[in-house]
C-alpha cells in the first residue's frame, strides 16, 4: 500500500505530475495542503482529471467529499481529538457511505488505544524525514499491532524493506516522491515492491 501526501505548497508540473502518478496505479493520494482555502481546494481538484477523483484523500474541509466523488477523509491528530468524541455528530453531515477514514498517529501506543475504527493509520516518523529537517526517525515496531499501520517518515524506494520488517503495510510518502529526480520513476520503483 502506498499513500502519496501531496507537498504542502504548489510546485510545478504537480498537476501533470500527478496524473501520471495516477496513470501508473497511485491508489491513495491524500491532498494535504494546509495554506489553501476551501475554494483554493475546490480549484485543485477540478485541475484533476474527474476518473481520479475516486483515489483522492482530503486533510481539510472534509465537506468537500459531499462535492466530488472522493476516495475518503483524513484526520490530523488535533482534528481527531476535537472531533472524534462524539463521531456520530461529524459524520452526520458527510456523505460516509463507502468511503475511507484514515487518521495520523505520531506513537504505536495511541493506535492501540484508539477506539475508532480507521481503515489505516499514518504513523511518523519511522526514519528521519526528507522533507520536514531536523524531523528525527524514531524506528518504531509495529508487529504486534493487528491494526493496518502505514509508515512514514525518510520513504525511498531502497528503504522499503525496512518498512515490512517493522510491520508496517505500506508507506506514506512525500519527500522521497517529491523531492525525487524522477517522481514517476521512483513511485513505479515502489509500487513494484509492494505488488
Amino acid at each position: 500500500m502506498i499513500v502519496v501526501l501531496s507537498p504542502e505548497n504548489d510546485i510545478p508540473n504537480e498537476i501533470e505530475l500527478l496524473h501520471q502518478l495516477f496513470e501508473e496505479g497511485l491508489e491513495y493520494y491524500h491532498l494535504r495542503k494546509p495554506n489553501k482555502k476551501y475554494d483554493e481546494h475546490v480549484a485543485f481538484l477540478n485541475q484533476i482529471d474527474p476518473q481520479f477523483h475516486t483515489r483522492i484523500v482530503v486533510h481539510y474541509f472534509h465537506e468537500l467529499i459531499n462535492v466530488f466523488p472522493l476516495k475518503g477523509i483524513h484526520f490530523q491528530e488535533a482534528a481527531r481529538a476535537l472531533h472524534l468524541e462524539v463521531p456520530s455528530v461529524y459524520f452526520m453531515k458527510l456523505n460516509m457511505f463507502g468511503k475511507t477514514i484514515s487518521s495520523s498517529f505520531h506513537h504505536p501506543q495511541d493506535i492501540e488505544n484508539a477506539t475508532f475504527e480507521f481503515d489505516y493509520h499514518l504513523l511518523s516518523p519511522i526514519f528521519s524525514s526528507i522533507s520536514k529537517v531536523g524531523y528525527e526517525g524514531k524506528g518504531f515496531d509495529v508487529n504486534g499491532i493487528r491494526k493496518t499501520i502505514v509508515g512514514m517518515g525518510g520513504v525511498t524506494a531502497e528503504n522499503l524493506s525496512k518498512f515490512t520488517a517493522l510491520g508496517y503495510k505500506g508507506v506514506g510518502v512525500l519527500g522521497g516522491i517529491w523531492h525525487s529526480e524522477s517522481p514517476v520513476e521512483t513511485f513505479k520503483l515502489m509500487k513494484t515492491y509492494f505488488e
